[in-house]
C-alpha cells in the first residue's frame, strides 16, 4: 500500500474530507450524556446526591432522543454507535454503581463495593451482548418489540429506587437490602428475560389529538419537575411490577407462532417474541445508538 503523498492537494482531500454537521449533532448529544454521567460521579463524591440522580435522569433523557434525532437527520455513523456503547456504560452502569457506593453500600465495606463492581460489570456485558449479536443472521425479524433483559436506562433508573425511598422520607434502607436489590437489578440487565420494547411500534397521532398530546407532554415534565422522588419511584415500581406481563405476552405469542408452523399454516408476522429456543438479543437499537437503524 502506498503511502499518502500529503504534498498532492487531492489526497489531502479525500483524507480529509469535510464532516457533515448533520453527522455531529447526535454525537454531541451524546457527548453531552457523558458529561451528565460523569458530573453525577462527582455530585455523589461530594455528598450532593439529588443534583447526581437529576444528571443520570438528564443522561437518560438525551440518550432517548440522540438515535432518533440522528435517524431523523440522517446522521447515523458507526462512530456514533461505538461513543453510544461507551456513554451508557459511563452513565447507565459506572455511575449509578458509584453513586450507590458513596451513598450508602460503603457501609459494608468490601461487599458493597462488590456489589456496586457487580452492577457496572452487568451493564458492561449487557451491551457488550448487544453489540456481539445485533448482526446475527438468525435473529426472526418479529423480536423487534421486546428487549433481552432489562435495558440500560432503566437499569440506571430502576437501581436507584432506595435512593428516591430516602428522599420521600420513607426509611433508610439496610445497606444489605440495598445490595441485594442491586444485585437483583444487575442480574435482570444481564437475564434473557423478555422485556417490553415498544420502539418498533410506529404510532401515529390522530389531529384532533396532537394538542391533547402536547398538553399531556408538559403536564408529565411538570410532575417529574414538581415531584421527582414521587414519580421516579411510582414508576420504578410500576416498571418491575410490568416485567411478569412482558414474559406472559413473550410466551403466548411464542406459542401462537409455534402452533401455526405445526399446522403448517403461515406463521403470522406481526410484531412478537422470539421462539423460546432462541433468546437473543433483538435486532434493534435498545439504547437508541446514533449510528444504527433499527
Amino acid at each position: 500500500m502506498q503511502p499518502y503523498d500529503l504534498r498532492d492537494p487531492d489526497a489531502r482531500r479525500r483524507r480529509f474530507r469535510p464532516i457533515p454537521v448533520r453527522m455531529l449533532v447526535p454525537n454531541v448529544i451524546t457527548l453531552l450524556a457523558i458529561c451528565a454521567g460523569l458530573t453525577a460521579i462527582r455530585l455523589s463524591i461530594e455528598g450532593r446526591m439529588t443534583l447526581a440522580v437529576y444528571a443520570i435522569v438528564f443522561a437518560a433523557a438525551l440518550d432517548g432522543i440522540d438515535g432518533r434525532i440522528a435517524r431523523m437527520i440522517k446522521g447515523q455513523s458507526k462512530f456514533g454507535a461505538e461513543l453510544d456503547s461507551l456513554a451508557d456504560f459511563v452513565n447507565f452502569g459506572v455511575a449509578p454503581g458509584l453513586m450507590l457506593y458513596f451513598w450508602q453500600l460503603h457501609e459494608l465495606g468490601n461487599a458493597g463495593w462488590i456489589a456496586a463492581m457487580v452492577f457496572a460489570i452487568s451493564m458492561c456485558l449487557r451491551l457488550a451482548r448487544f453489540n456481539a449479536t445485533l448482526d446475527d443472521p438468525n435473529k426472526p425479524a418479529f423480536a423487534a418489540n421486546f428487549f433481552t433483559g432489562v435495558p440500560a436506562p432503566a437499569g440506571a433508573i430502576t437501581v436507584m429506587l432506595p435512593i428516591y425511598a430516602a428522599f420521600l422520607d420513607l426509611g433508610r434502607w439496610p445497606a444489605a437490602l440495598t445490595a441485594g436489590y442491586t444485585l437483583l437489578i444487575a442480574f435482570l440487565m444481564v437475564s434473557r428475560l423478555p422485556v417490553f420494547s415498544g420502539k418498533s411500534m410506529r404510532m401515529r397521532v390522530p389531529p384532533e389529538l396532537v394538542l391533547p398530546a402536547f398538553v399531556g407532554v408538559v403536564f408529565f415534565i411538570a410532575l417529574l419537575i414538581s415531584y421527582p422522588w414521587y414519580v421516579l419511584s411510582i414508576g420504578t415500581v410500576l416498571y418491575l411490577l410490568a416485567l411478569p406481563l412482558g414474559y406472559k405476552s413473550y410466551r403466548d405469542q411464542a406459542r401462537a407462532m409455534g402452533s401455526a408452523a405445526q399446522s403448517g399454516g403461515e406463521v403470522p408476522s406481526p410484531p412478537s417474541a422470539p421462539t423460546l429456543a432462541n433468546l437473543s438479543e433483538p435486532p434493534h437499537d435498545d439504547d437508541d445508538r446514533p449510528g444504527r437503524l433499527h
